[in-house]
C-alpha cells in the first residue's frame, strides 16, 4: 500500500491493486473483469504466485496436490486466458516465473518440480500458439531468496557452493530479466532464461 501511495504520488491513478486466489476459476474471471475496468489493453503480465513447500512420495495429500498444482500452474494459465484480448490488443507479453528444478528435479520437492515443469511446458506451447499477437517466456531463478521455512545455514551454503558465481542473486536480477524478456525482447518467445548465477551447470 505504501508503493501504491507513493507511485500514485508521483502519477495521479498510475498504481491499482487488485487480489484474487488464482487457484478459484471465479476469482480469476472476477480479477479479469476488474482489470478490464482500468484498461483495455495490457502490455505485461508476470506470473508470479507460487508455493512452495516438501511433497514426500508415499505421503502426498489431494490438499498438498491442489495447492503446488494451483498456485504454479492452474492459476498462470487461466489468468493468461481471461486476460487474452487485454494483452492481444496491446500485442502484450507473458513472463512466467519458473524455477531451475523444472528440468532439474529438487529432492523431496516432487509435486512443486513437476508443477514448475509444466509451467516450463505451458510457457513453450502458448508461445506457438499466441504468437505473433502475443510472446511468452520465462524466467528460472536460482538461489535469490531463501524459503520462508528457515532453511538452514549448512545447506544454503552447499547451493552456493554449486553456484558458479559463488553468492546467491538479488531480486533485481530477476525484474531486471522479466523486463527484458516482457518489454525490450521484442523478438524473443518460447524462451525460458536461467538467472541462476550458473547454478543449473552443477545441479
Amino acid at each position: 500500500m505504501r508503493l501504491q501511495e507513493e507511485f500514485n504520488g508521483i502519477r495521479r491513478d498510475s498504481v491499482s491493486i487488485l487480489q484474487a486466489d488464482l487457484g478459484d476459476i471465479e476469482s480469476i474471471e472476477h480479477l479479469a473483469s476488474a482489470v478490464s475496468l482500468l484498461t483495455d489493453k495490457l502490455d505485461l503480465l508476470v506470473n508470479n504466485a507460487s508455493r512452495f513447500f516438501p511433497t514426500k512420495v508415499g505421503d502426498t495429500s489431494q490438499e498438498q496436490w491442489n495447492d503446488l498444482m494451483g498456485s504454479n500452474l492452474f492459476g498462470p494459465y487461466f489468468l493468461t486466458q481471461a486476460l487474452l484480448s487485454q494483452l492481444s490488443a496491446a500485442n502484450g507479453s507473458v513472463v512466467n516465473i519458473v524455477d531451475v528444478h523444472a528440468v532439474r528435479p529438487m529432492r523431496g520437492h516432487v509435486v512443486y518440480s513437476m508443477a514448475k515443469a509444466g509451467l516450463q511446458m505451458m510457457t513453450l506451447a502458448l508461445a506457438r500458439d499466441l504468437g505473433p499477437e502475443v510472446r511468452v517466456n520465462g524466467v528460472a531463478p536460482g538461489a535469490i531468496l531463501w524459503p520462508e521455512n528457515d532453511m538452514p545455514g549448512e545447506e544454503q551454503e552447499k547451493i552456493l557452493a554449486k553456484t558458479v558465481m559463488g553468492k546467491a542473486g538479488r531480486p533485481e536480477d530477476i525484474a531486471s530479466a522479466v523486463v527484458y524478456l516482457g518489454l525490450d525482447a521484442t523478438y524473443v518467445t518460447g524462451q525460458v532464461l536461467a538467472v541462476d548465477g550458473g547454478r543449473s551447470l552443477n545441479i
